[in-house]
């Protein structure tokens, strides 16, 4: 059997995490198991769905890569076919017109709340004799369509949650709607026709949906289809332990985008939000997350979404990719930070792919290479107060270091990594110091800041003319501020 699976959102909002970590659920299963994985796009709720929704949904999926294989489904468009299968189930008498209004069924909730029972439709409707629901229909009397709920019970096996029963007498209200009066069709109807008209063999999709199941099992099953296998994932919660929502920071996939966060690290990140791969594993690959993945992996318990652990993640994906997979990325981040431009970044990329590299494994994000970038444009460095009263605290000492550091870099014949190890460690051993007292006030010298690459990293990228002239700038700093 060829596996078929969907994500289906609702174009309502922007792609939740949520929702993305269900499209990569599936995405994994499909291309685990050889199957095709599908777009439907939700948008009956006209009231509520918006093109702008539309195209974030997408732009959120083409960004993770999350890539469908088939022409994407507009679930709007099948309205023709949902009316067509209400009729059937109509004509197969497993369903039937109600005519009953609001008022009347909130009279009905009120007797059974009276009664301290819970509401279920008494099937008034479904006594009518046939030539009055004739002469009603030919009236023009509003009616909607309401399955007729059969006695027993509704079971499936669950990939994620094993065994799931509900007795059809506690499902729901009773025979539930399945076409309002304007002739639309309630969402588990809609879902049953196009899952059927989509040959789709797993639903997989979060556990809020459990109690749509059973529904939707019946409509399977009265329609006359074969039914898919449900694999229903936990819900992802904030470290308070409650369902994630706004109040835990940013939940929308493109705020990641825009915080610098690899689409890499973030399906590393997602797919552990309630699957595990075994043997403690974490970092992945997505080619790795695509041959580990299985069902057998999913977990029933609410996942934790901790933006810390998604920024190590993210951190640990930076070190692992090549800088020239990077520098599209870092590019983009530096011009609008008004540090460079992308023309002299295409002018000196092996310079630039080096920085890349000096500076991702200090990063946790795009926006952290950017910062720690900021030294090694422009001229002039600004120096942080912190490293200039740590580092620099006897200045006329640190200016006189600093001057014969300088003469000792400007006479290195070729400039390059270990003439320079070896002219300051000589440096620092004539002048019976270790090596930390000439490179930190160096490095300030440098870049502003106390914390950096390695010395002669940072003087490699620098180069010799900017390396002495920041040096210069630092000697007269200090020699005015005396």
């Amino acid at each position: 059997m060829t596996h078929r699976l969907r994500f289906a959102p609702s174009p309502t909002g922007y792609l939740h995490v949520g929702g993305a970590r269900t499209a990569l659920f599936n995405w994994l299963f499909a291309k685990h198991y050889g199957g095709q994985f599908l777009l439907r796009v939700e948008d009956t709720d006209k009231a509520r769905s918006t093109a702008e929704s539309t195209r974030a949904i997408f732009e959120g999926l083409e960004w993770l890569d999350l890539m469908w294989d088939e022409e994407v489904v507009y679930q709007g468009a099948n309205l023709p076919r949902h009316q067509a299968d209400a009729r059937t189930l109509l004509d197969e008498n497993k369903a039937y017109r109600c005519f009953c209004t609001q008022a009347e069924l909130e009279e009905q909730r009120k007797l059974a709340e009276a009664r301290g029972d819970a509401f279920r439709y008494d099937r008034r409707c479904d006594r009518l004799p046939r030539e009055e629901v004739a002469r009603r229909v030919a009236s023009g009397a509003p009616f909607v369509v309401r399955f007729r709920m059969p006695d027993g019970e509704t079971a499936w096996t669950d990939l994620v949650h094993g065994h799931i029963a509900f007795p059809n007498r506690d499902i729901g209200e009773g025979d539930f709607i399945i076409l309002r009066s304007d002739g639309t069709p309630i969402y588990n109807l809609a879902v049953v026709s196009d899952d059927i008209a989509m040959r789709i063999t797993l639903v997989m999709r979060g556990d809020d949906h459990i109690s749509n199941t059973p529904k939707q099992i019946l409509l399977y099953r009265a329609l006359g289809a074969p039914l898919p296998e449900f694999a229903h994932l936990p819900m992802i919660h904030g470290m308070d332990g409650k369902k994630l929502s706004k109040r835990h920071g940013a939940t929308a996939v493109g705020d990641y985008q825009h915080m610098g966060i690899l689409p890499q690290a973030m399906l590393n990140f997602l797919a552990l939000l309630g699957w595990s791969p075994g043997n403690d594993i974490e970092v992945m690959t997505v080619p790795q997350m695509i041959e580990l993945f299985s069902s057998e992996g999913l977990s029933r318990k609410a996942a934790i979404f901790d933006t810390k652990k998604l920024e190590w993640m993210n951190g640990q994906h930076l070190a692992m990719t090549p800088a020239a997979e990077l520098a599209p990325r870092v590019a983009p981040a530096l011009i609008a930070r008004g540090l460079t431009t992308e023309t002299e970044l295409e002018s000196r990329a092996a310079w630039f792919h080096s920085l890349i590299d000096l500076l991702k494994v200090r990063s946790r994000t795009i926006d952290d290479i950017v910062h720690q970038a900021v030294p090694y444009f422009g001229e002039a460095v600004t120096y942080d107060a912190d490293a200039v009263a740590k580092q620099w605290k006897d200045r006329s000492a640190v200016r006189e270091l600093l001057v014969a550091v300088r003469e000792t870099l400007a006479s290195i014949p070729e400039w390059n990594m270990p003439s320079m190890e070896h002219a300051l460690h000589a440096l620092a051993q004539s002048r019976g110091v270790g090596n930390g007292k000439v490179f930190q006030p160096l490095r300030v010298a440098l870049t502003g800041v106390s914390v950096s690459p390695g010395i002669f990293d940072v003087l490699l990228l620098l180069g010799r003319e900017r390396s002495l002239h920041r040096i210069d700038a630092a000697t007269a700093v200090l020699a005015t501020n005396n």
